[in-house]
């Protein structure tokens, strides 16, 4: 297999895998409040906001990490064409 075709699969996996950590976070974070009442007669509610947060936080740095891999797997990408665009116009060899 040449490079091409294995750089672009490897980009896709890394897009595919962004998209589904976005997915996942989107649906942990359907049911949370914008606004909760810290009153006694809530503490249930307050309860199932911690429950989301706390979710919501143990899945933040893999939505991070997968951020920093599609953006670095598209310098590799951007860097690849640049490269073959400066050999096929003979400015480097």
């Amino acid at each position: 297999m040449t490079f091409v075709p294995v750089m672009w699969t490897v980009w896709s996996a890394f897009v595919v895998f962004m998209a589904a950590m976005y997915i996942y976070r989107s649906n942990l974070t359907k049911n949370e409040e914008d606004q909760i009442f810290l009153d006694d007669s809530f503490s249930h509610e307050q309860a199932e906001q911690a429950v989301i947060a706390s979710k919501v936080a143990r899945v933040e740095p893999m939505v991070r990490i997968a951020r920093w891999l599609v953006v670095g797997m598209t310098v590799v990408v951007v860097a690849y064409y640049v490269r073959d665009i400066m050999i096929q116009l003979h400015i480097v060899e």
